[in-house]
């Protein structure tokens, strides 16, 4: 029996995938623009001990070696972890990528620590980068970027420290390994991180579309766990922008210096375009 595939299964798979790829992509951009994603958030505060009161946020924050903290003033209130507080309010120490999120009407407020700092990140469902999105960008679908890789790990995991889209403001992630592929013949690796979910990984990189097609500082790509052999999956249809793409007011990392791919990974998610100002990238 012969295993060459007939061009009308070549073409049912195809159409599969894509109708695969759009129900994922679908979803993505719904998340994307829940009501108090990231495209609501209208400031970034970095809390010192000074108390601040900020436009956006009911009450005077600040932070010490205990943790972010906020004074409310007479007639302000805040909902946390579904308690209403009023007056002094401590968060506690918040570990760093942790946060806690406290509401106020329809807005949210998300306190957490990035880089070793405490921040207050308001989130309004009336900002006109949520309001004005109308979705983002991306190539084609094609499955010749869904591409078999190998996972290698590392004998033990190595702290990776990267930058970040915020000035002077480093991450340090726990990378359990590399992830290999070829394509076109061609060998590659990726530093990889541990996703979302337990087994997971996720790699941040650059290619040759970055700052042309596809945004400048980094893109994401997530990797279903591997299977008992090693084997993974890297469907670069599925790259996505982070919120800096959209956003001034993130502090998304930068890929390490070894996931720079010299190709030009023509898949996945473009430069987003801002109806507010009709120009790419993040808002300024």
């Amino acid at each position: 029996m012969s295993t060459v595939q007939s061009e009308s299964e070549a073409a049912v798979d195809d159409t599969a995938f894509a109708a695969e790829w759009q129900a994922w992509h679908d979803a993505h951009e719904t998340s994307r623009a829940d009501p108090h994603g990231f495209l609501a958030v209208t400031s970034l505060n970095w809390l010192d001990e000074n108390p601040t009161r900020y436009p956006d946020a009911p009450g005077s924050w600040s932070t010490s070696a205990g943790g972010p903290a906020v004074t409310l003033a007479a007639g302000e209130e805040l909902v946390i972890d579904g308690q209403t507080v009023i007056g002094r309010y401590a968060f506690g120490v918040i570990p760093e990528r942790g946060g806690v999120t406290a509401s106020a009407g329809d807005a949210q407020f998300e306190v957490a620590r990035r880089g070793g700092v405490d921040i207050l990140r308001p989130r309004h469902p009336s900002h006109p980068t949520l309001v004005d999105y109308t979705g983002t960008p991306v190539y084609p679908p094609s499955p010749e970027w869904s591409v078999e890789g190998v996972f290698v790990p590392f004998n033990e995991p190595k702290p990776v420290t990267v930058g970040s889209v915020s000035e002077g403001l480093e991450h340090v992630y726990d990378s359990p390994g590399v992830v290999e592929f070829e394509v076109r013949g061609e060998r590659f690796s990726l530093t990889a991180f541990n996703g979302a979910t337990p087994g997971s990984l996720f790699v941040l990189f650059t290619d040759a579309t970055s700052g042309v097609t596809t945004y400048a500082a980094n893109r994401s790509l997530q990797i279903p766990a591997p299977d008992a052999s090693g084997r993974v999956t890297l469907d670069f249809n599925r790259a996505t922008n982070l919120p800096c793409a959209y956003t001034e007011f993130a502090t998304c990392p930068l890929p390490p210096a070894e996931n720079r791919l010299p190709i030009a990974v023509e898949a996945g998610e473009k430069t987003p375009v801002h109806p507010s100002t009709g120009t790419e990238g993040a808002p300024r």
